[in-house]
């Protein structure tokens, strides 16, 4: 059994198609950042989201979305047009989590939240610092 944990950002928005059956399937790839300094590198990897949750991830996601997933590793070996043979190393998804924060969405999506007021919009002014009682005693 492989598993694989990834924390990186979306290379291009996911693609959801389906199956001649009509099964949901995503693709998607991820982009993660590993060493520091002149060592730093960034690997790619092709990720693919089967039914609902493939669903979710092109519903609510879009390119530079950081997003952790969680799932099997699969290796694919393959023809190309050239006739050469390839590898392919693919991960299949069983959970995937969105990790960019509301503020930075913009796609009016899942995400979005409520428009910040002003604060010179608020009427109620906050009390000075001479009005709260510090006995020292905390209240839970």
């Amino acid at each position: 059994m492989t598993k694989v944990f990834l924390i990186g950002n979306l290379t291009r928005d996911p693609e959801l198609t389906e199956t001649a059956g009509g099964v949901s399937v995503c693709r998607f790839a991820v982009a993660v950042n590993r060493g520091y300094g002149e060592n730093r590198a960034t690997d790619f990897y092709n990720v693919t989201a089967w039914r609902r949750l493939g669903e979710q991830v092109a519903q609510y996601t879009k390119k530079g979305n950081k997003i952790a997933v969680y799932g099997d590793l699969q290796i694919r070996q393959y023809e190309a047009n050239d006739g050469s043979r390839r590898t392919s190393v693919d991960v299949v998804a069983q959970d995937v989590e969105f990790l960019t924060p509301k503020q930075q969405q913009d796609d009016g999506g899942f995400y979005d939240a409520p428009a910040a007021q002003p604060a010179a919009a608020s009427k109620k002014k906050p009390a000075p610092l001479e009005a709260f009682d510090d006995d020292g005693d905390i209240p839970f």
